[in-house]
């Protein structure tokens, strides 16, 4: 089948299902996305199409293969072949007789289509059959649907078929299933407007009827002297029909009028009929047109046959006089023998003659007027013919000059089709490779950081004034460094980190970056949120039970990390042209850092900030360590975080079915992800700052670094934050293979104007 038979089954289906369930239907058929309109499939891929949307919709293939007939007709008026079937004939029995001719016609565009021919026959009791052939077994449920929705939009009535019979079809030679349905056509009745009665008495409307009848005696006598019509009608015949013609019923009441004898020669007729073929019942050709002698010499024998010298190609019958008058409302195709064909033409193409059948009564004989069939000035001069062979009167010529420039928009509009679907392809492939360029551009970058610099926008640092941060690093990450090789530190810590950013989708939170072991989250920041504390205690949480998953490659236990938590303000930016990254500043991350670096192993270290912030939820264990020294900060009066008092592990890890994140979705009050710093936020900044450091003063006797103040760009204002972990042996403190602490470099300073 052409493309066109399956983009209108995909046309139905989007239409009537849905785009997703053509996705679905396409998918489990195994059959492309899109289909050229003039390029031939395998029948294999509708029938396909057929089985599983019947499966898919659960209906029987009666039902969709009705629905399918009902649509094509739609489709193809859509399509611009409105006008074109409108024209078929006048009622329903001439658009199905002339459906065959309709096909014939568009084998000129599709050369290749099979399509099924129709017969119509009129039973003696009035019943009305419709013979149905086609080579494609099993669709012959399609028929109704068509029949029923042409009579209904172009005959405005009502249609039923049953079916009467199903049989394989021994007088025709290729279409093999013969279905014939009974016919019965009903006509709707039009709702017609209640003429008013005219109002008067009987007396008047009796004197009005008589007035009419006077009126019709004075326009009989009137033509009483008419002369005699050919068929010798008399002067009132002639007046009705002119009064028939008047109401519209000129088909009904035309009678044709004959010659006594024909009035053209012989020689005439075979002159004006240049391809016509007289043969009688035996096929014996008694009368050939002068061109079709000029190609086919043999027809000039006596009492040669028709069948010696050419074939049937359509309908597909037996070559026998039975045949041919069963099918004489259908158009015959015959294509000459070429063995039978003189020596110089049996190199060329083999000519196709198209034409009617007629059966001449009183002579007993068949005359099959007929052209050459062809659909193209090359297939023309590849038969050794020109446009002078074909009769003047006869369409054919205008059909081939006509055709010859639909072939050449065929020919473009399959190459415009071919380059559309490239370009879909490409555009398809291009939205892949996007999707993938900016899922990694989101990975190192917030999103709305990332779209700001894709329109190229020069993205401002903002100031965040509460948020929590994560940092956490592995235990004697050093020694096991030391023993493994750097494939195993790179599979273990792939591991590790691969459960911990499943964690961060899960609490969403944002991860900052990894060095080495060490591996930095944040919460509220980029998007501020009221539960950040929450998050990133829930966060760490999940980080100790998935690191317990993760196995040393020295001991093979379960390896063990620090985790610290701090709460303050920060702010962030983006750093650098070259690989640009989402940094935060201030001392709140030098805080983190050294709540992780004093921290013990299987241990979540909370500052008296974060503290404060998670004791007032009510949802988490958390202990005292109590007071300790600090590197840069004095005593801290810090604690751990034990266990979350309302999850449960399964819901922490995210592991809980049709639960992505443990929280409520935050007020929707919050509006900007960042706050521009401007000059008149650095007074208040100054003073919240200054408050916070008061606060400070109740857990610790030594004052913390100064706090970050961007509003003024002196050199008095340039502050480094050391954020290399403290640790508590000299081992743990020289990291020589993790890339973050090391002897040579073994601090890590922020500048920050």
């Amino acid at each position: 089948m052409y493309g066109f038979i399956n983009t209108c089954l995909k046309s139905l289906v989007i239409e009537r299902f849905g785009e997703e369930t053509w996705e679905n239907l396409r998918l489990m058929a195994g059959v492309q996305e899109t289909f050229m309109t003039y390029e031939i499939y395998d029948d294999d891929i509708t029938l396909r199409l057929v089985q599983e949307a019947c499966k898919m919709l659960d209906i029987s293939s009666e039902v969709v293969l009705k629905l399918f007939g009902d649509y094509f007709f739609s489709f193809c008026k859509m399509s611009g072949y409105d006008t074109m079937l409108r024209t078929l004939g006048g009622n329903l029995v001439e658009f199905i007789e002339n459906l065959d001719a309709l096909h014939s016609y568009l084998a000129l565009s599709y050369e290749a289509m099979n399509a099924p021919s129709f017969r119509v026959e009129r039973m003696d009791d009035g019943r009305i059959l419709l013979h149905y052939y086609s080579d494609r077994k099993g669709l012959y449920h399609i028929v109704p649907g068509i029949i029923e929705a042409v009579a209904k939009d172009f005959f405005d009535s009502e249609v039923t078929m049953t079916i009467l019979n199903q049989s394989e079809e021994d007088e025709r030679t290729g279409k093999k299933e013969h279905v014939v349905f009974h016919m019965v056509q009903k006509e709707k009745v039009s709702k017609r407007k209640a003429q008013p009665r005219q109002k008067g008495s009987n007396e008047e409307i009796q004197a009005e009827k008589e007035d009419k009848e006077e009126k019709m005696k004075r326009m009989k006598a009137r033509y009483a002297s008419l002369q005699l019509c050919p068929r010798k009608r008399s002067p009132w015949e002639t007046v009705r029909s002119i009064v028939m013609l008047g109401q519209g019923n000129l088909r009904q009441s035309f009678t044709p009028s004959y010659p006594k004898r024909l009035w053209i020669e012989e020689q005439a007729f075979c002159n004006a009929f240049p391809f016509h073929i007289v043969f009688d019942q035996d096929l014996v050709v008694k009368q050939t047109g002068v061109n079709i002698q000029k190609f086919v010499p043999g027809l000039q024998t006596a009492g040669i046959r028709l069948d010696e010298y050419f074939t049937i190609v359509h309908p597909e019958v037996i070559f026998n006089i039975q045949s041919i008058k069963k099918f004489i409302n259908s158009q015959f195709v015959l294509k000459t023998r070429r063995e039978m064909l003189p020596e110089i033409h049996q190199n060329q193409s083999t000519l196709k003659l198209r034409g009617q059948m007629m059966w001449m009564e009183s002579l007993n004989c068949m005359i099959y007027l007929c052209s050459p069939k062809l659909r193209s000035l090359q297939e023309l001069e590849e038969r050794g013919l020109h446009l002078a062979d074909i009769a003047q009167h006869d369409t054919t010529r205008d059909l081939i000059l006509l055709n010859q420039q639909r072939l050449a928009e065929i020919e473009l509009s399959n190459q415009l089709e071919r380059k559309k679907e490239e370009l879909r392809i490409l555009s398809r492939n291009l939205e892949i490779e996007k999707q993938k360029s900016e899922k990694l551009l989101y990975a190192m970058l917030p999103t709305h950081v990332a779209n700001q610099l894709k329109e190229g926008k020069r993205v401002e640092a903002g100031e965040f004034k509460v948020c929590t941060i994560l940092f956490s690093d592995v235990v004697t990450f050093t020694n096991i460094c030391a023993a493994c090789e750097p494939i195993q530190i790179v599979n273990m810590l792939n591991a590790m980190y691969s459960r911990f950013d499943r964690l961060t989708n899960i609490h969403n939170v944002y991860k900052v970056e990894t060095i080495g072991d060490a591996y930095m989250v944040v919460g509220g920041v980029p998007v501020p949120t009221d539960t950040h504390a929450e998050r990133v205690a829930n966060f760490a949480l999940g980080m100790r039970i998935a690191a317990r998953e993760v196995t040393s490659p020295i001991t093979g236990q379960p390896i063990q990390i620090r985790v610290g938590l701090h709460t303050g303000s920060v702010l962030a930016g983006v750093v650098g042209d070259k690989m640009p990254r989402y940094c935060l500043f201030g001392d709140t991350v030098n805080t983190a850092s050294r709540m992780e670096s004093h921290g013990l192993p299987d241990h979540i270290h909370l500052s008296p900030f974060t503290y404060s912030v998670l004791k007032d939820k009510g949802n988490f264990e958390i202990a005292e360590r109590g007071e300790i020294e600090v590197k840069g900060k004095g005593l801290m009066r810090t604690f751990f975080l034990l266990n979350n008092l309302q999850k449960s592990d399964e819901q922490i890890m995210g592991l809980v079915d049709g639960e992505t994140c443990v929280y409520q979705k935050d007020p929707e009050d919050v509006t900007d992800a960042q706050n521009e710093v401007s000059p008149e936020d650095t007074d208040r900044g100054q003073k919240e700052e200054e408050k916070k450091e008061e606060e400070v003063e109740k857990w610790k006797n030594h004052t913390s670094s100064p706090s970050l103040c961007p509003g003024k760009t002196s050199p008095d204002h340039l502050i480094q934050f050391d954020v290399t972990p403290a640790y508590e042996s000299p081992t743990d403190f020289k990291h020589p293979h993790n890339g973050l602490h090391s002897e040579s470099i073994s601090t890590k300073f922020c500048s920050i104007l």
